[in-house]
Formats: C-alpha cells, structure tokens, sequence
C-alpha cells in the first residue's frame, strides 16, 4: 500500500533506538524525509548513517526533549532542514519504575515534564506550520498502561494517561477546526528495545520494526479519519475493554 506521505518531512523524537528508531526506519522507507532527535549524538550518528545508507534524506539534531525549549528548537530545525514539518512523533524514555505509595513531587514533575508536557509542547510549536498547509500527523509513542495501569510504573501510568485524556480534547479541538491535522496515540506495549530489557521484561515481545510500520500507517494519507484514537499494540497483553 502506498501511504502517499512520499516527501512529507516529519521530526521524530528519541528516534536513535528502540521504538523511536523503529518509527524513523518505516517512515523513511516510505519515502518521508526524517529529522531525528535524542539527547545521545554518538547513537544518533549512527541511526543517520545507518538510514542515509539505505537511500534515506535524514537529518539529526542532538537535544534534551525535557528542557522546555527542545520543542521549539527541534520544530524549527526540522523546518529549516526540509522546508516543512507534516508529521511529529512525539517520544521520551519512560520513568523510571516504582509504587505509587512511594513517589515523592520532584519524580512526579519529572515524569509529567518528559512524558506529558513534552508532547503537549511539541505539538504546540508544529500546529501553526500544519495549519498554514491545511495537513498534518501527530502521533505520540506512550505506553499501553493508558488503558490498563502497570502495578510497578506508577509514573508512567499517571504521567501517559494524562497525555491521553490532553491528547482526545485537542483532536476534537483539532476536528472541529476542519485542520486537515489528526492528533493519535499510539500505545506499545513490550518490545524487543532496550527499555524493556532495562526492566527485566521477559517472554514473547513484540518486533520494533512492526511497531513503526504501524505508527506510519497513522501518519498517512489514509489514516485521515483515525484521530483521537489511542492505538494498542500490545499482543493482547492488556485485559480492559
């Protein structure tokens, strides 16, 4: 299936490894030419010249995504690097595990800060760029814990679930613009990455590059009527309805 984004110029952020990577591999393969972010520049050059090998337009720029300025600065250099910005997935690392009865304010600022505020500024600093062209894709990389809370991630679970309820009212705001712009979660669950071997995850794992088949398909021409939607790909791991 073409996807029909041949030439759209997107930003992806943590997209040196794991799901950030995966995301940057489909999108890239489709013909969508592709900044890529993350605080570690020896694995972004990596992930550029791994990609650029493969006939890809990438461009990288290192930067922190918590330091409420990286959005503004990476809109702006993906723009500056491609003419545009037609699509933004939004990513951080996940906090770090632990009970809920444990938390203290500075781990629940840090957390909303890099798994909530983030996205919200990213896509803030994106809109007017989409808007001026009546077409964009907003997809955030969260966690399935929005649909089924994990007993150990208290962080994660309170920090995505707040980015989801943020992330359905802007839709509809979205929508109800007639933008051309939808705005969709996309909600992973154990993955093949590094992330879920830092925290000891075991058994049958979903394939990164599946994953980021799956978030270009919700920034295509043909996703146009998915907006709004939290996206689970978790293996039917998760329980609720």
């Amino acid at each position: 299936m073409d996807l029909g984004i041949e030439g759209k110029a997107a930003l992806v952020v943590a997209g040196s490894r794991g799901l950030g990577r995966a995301t940057a591999d489909a999108l890239a393969a489709e013909g969508v030419r592709v900044l890529l972010s993350s605080r570690n520049e020896e694995s972004l050059a990596q992930a550029r010249a791994s990609l650029r090998a493969l006939g890809a337009e990438v461009e990288t720029r290192a930067d922190d995504i918590t330091d409420p300025d990286a959005p503004r600065r990476l809109v702006e250099a993906t723009v500056e690097a491609f003419g545009s910005i037609d699509i933004v997935v939004p990513n951080a690392g996940g906090p770090p595990p632990g009970r809920a009865l444990d938390l203290d304010d500075a781990a629940l600022v840090a957390a909303l800060n890099a798994n909530l505020l983030a996205s919200v500024r990213l896509t803030r600093e994106a809109l007017p760029f989409m808007r001026a062209v009546g077409w964009g894709r907003i997809c955030c990389i969260t966690s399935y814990s929005v649909v089924q809370p994990v007993p150990t991630l208290a962080l994660s679970n309170t920090a995505r679930v707040g980015l989801w309820a943020w992330a359905k009212t802007a839709a509809h705001d979205l929508a109800s613009e007639g933008s051309g712009i939808t705005l969709n979660l996309i909600c992973p669950g154990p993955h093949a990455t590094d992330r879920m071997r830092e925290l000891g995850g075991s058994g049958v794992m979903g394939d990164p590059a599946d994953f980021g088949k799956i978030v270009a398909f919700l920034c295509s021409q043909q996703s146009r009527f998915v907006n709004g939607a939290a996206v689970v790909v978790d293996g039917g791991a998760t329980l609720a309805l």
